[in-house]
């Protein structure tokens, strides 16, 4: 490679580990996005043939035309999905794409490896299986994952065998990895191996409940990304094992990242069917049964929290089904005009996706400073007057602490039960994402605001501005 496109590839990783950095705050979320997008601007505008020239001076019409289509149509549909998807299904739609993207990483090591020029060379040939492999099962997988955040495969499915299906299947592949390395012009065996890496995603997602779709989403996400630095690889393009390695690496670092947000290890995530059937519910119901709640108005509501002095609000999935961010954002703002000091606590695995509160809260603009982790905010809790918890459930749930039967028991939760009042804002008593009743709104200084979140804040935010 001459020195021009290798001083471009470097620009590039500069601007995806910019992009990276700079992604870590709701503050320059957006300047990352801006920067990580441009890299990749530039790598494709960069594109270069082994040889060292780019391909857009090549004389190959057709793949020039093809190459522009592809650019093309790709930032078309991709800024139509942006900004046509609602908030609600952000989750599903980086699933999507995230699916896409192993997809294609699948795609291009599959037609690679077809070509005779690789069968004499092994490492290359292993390196496109690989691709292959977990670029399949990131495109299968997050396809089921995004039908379980869209509510088609809400219930984990299990059958008897299961296990020993899935291991047989893994013997299966790799027996098929080994066979190819040695004849790798074999069009059935290609073509089973393919079949079957698709069948493990599926069957390694199934399984999993949907309150752990967020680590999911985050391993799979690095799955791709492991695919497109074994293209790279393969392909002797830096960009591609640059932006691939980075996707793998943060992919599993906010992975463990979530599981240490919940106390629970990844294989328990992958193998533990967390969330399903009545056993979980019933580990969670059997001390509840006929206790009652107290409910409560909402002009009620706005006394208590208009005459606080510190508020924290603690919002959940509940708030972006009902798009009610702004609503939030109002009552802040009219709390904080009567002199209440407001803060917003922000569990790490809240709503679909690690950040979707943050997210939420950013697009209604709420100040970044009254936006505090679990562990920044749990220290001040027993000194709120009033905690307003906006559709969330499981990370707000005692029973994480104190019922060693709980599925949730051990997962660190915003202690919202150690306020002097919480007040929970839900359409129903209907249990959250795990399946289980929450202890919280049992206790006695929990009241319940039953209504449509967004119509609720809006009737809270005018009765303390009339107050």
């Amino acid at each position: 490679m001459n020195s021009a496109p290798a001083l471009l590839i470097l620009g590039v990783s500069v601007l995806f580990i910019l992009g990276i950095k700079l992604l870590a705050s709701p503050r320059t979320a957006r300047a990352g996005n801006l920067a990580a997008a441009a890299g990749m601007l530039i790598a494709l505008l960069a594109l270069h043939h082994p040889g060292g020239d780019s391909v857009w001076s090549l004389g190959w019409t057709f793949n020039r035309t093809l190459i522009a289509l592809g650019l093309g149509l790709g930032l078309g549909l991709g800024a139509v999905g942006a900004y046509s998807v609602k908030m609600t299904a952000m989750p599903q739609m980086v699933a999507l794409f995230n699916g896409l993207g192993g997809g294609a990483a699948a795609l291009v090591a599959g037609l690679e490896f077809r070509q005779p020029v690789h069968e004499s060379e092994p490492i290359i040939g292993g390196s496109l299986l690989f691709a292959v492999l977990i670029g399949s099962l990131s495109f299968a997988g997050s396809g089921i994952a995004y039908m379980k955040l869209e509510g088609k495969l809400e219930k984990p499915l299990t059958f008897p065998g299961q296990k020993i299906l899935n291991g047989l299947s893994l013997l299966a592949i790799l027996g098929l990895c080994g066979y190819l390395l040695s004849h790798p012009s074999s069009s059935p065996a290609f073509l089973i191996l393919g079949g079957l890496a698709l069948f493990f995603g599926v069957a390694m997602v199934l399984p999993i409940g949907g309150a752990d779709m967020p680590v999911v989403i985050s391993l799979l996400n690095s799955f791709t990304g492991l695919a497109v630095a074994a293209d790279g690889f393969a392909l002797h393009n830096l960009a591609m094992i640059v932006a691939g390695t980075l996707v793998g690496s943060s992919g599993t670092l906010l992975t463990l990242h979530m599981c240490r947000a919940m106390n629970r290890p990844v294989k328990n995530v992958l193998f533990g069917a967390f969330g399903a059937g009545a056993g979980a519910g019933a580990a969670g119901n059997s001390d509840l049964a006929g206790r009652a709640v107290k409910p409560i108005q909402s002009d009620e509501a706005a006394l208590l929290l208009a005459n606080a002095q510190q508020v924290v609000i603690i919002p959940g999935y509940g708030m972006a089904v009902a798009q009610a961010q702004h609503q939030v954002r109002d009552l802040s703002e009219a709390l904080g005009q009567r002199g209440v000091e407001v803060r917003f606590a922000i569990h790490p695995v809240a709503g679909r996706m690690p950040g979707h509160m943050n997210v939420l809260l950013a697009e209604a603009d709420v100040p970044y400073d009254q936006l505090c982790e679990m562990e920044v905010v749990n220290p001040l809790m027993a000194r709120v007057d009033v905690c307003l918890v906006i559709g969330a459930n499981d990370v707000v749930n005692p029973a994480a602490r104190e019922n060693p039967e709980s599925p949730i028991y051990g997962m660190p939760i915003i202690d919202a039960a150690r306020a002097r009042t919480v007040i929970v804002l839900k359409r129903s008593m209907a249990t959250g994402f795990a399946g289980i009743e929450n202890e919280l709104f049992h206790r006695d200084n929990a009241r319940m605001l039953f209504g449509d979140a967004k119509a609720t804040l809006q009737s809270l935010v005018t009765a303390v501005l009339a107050s």
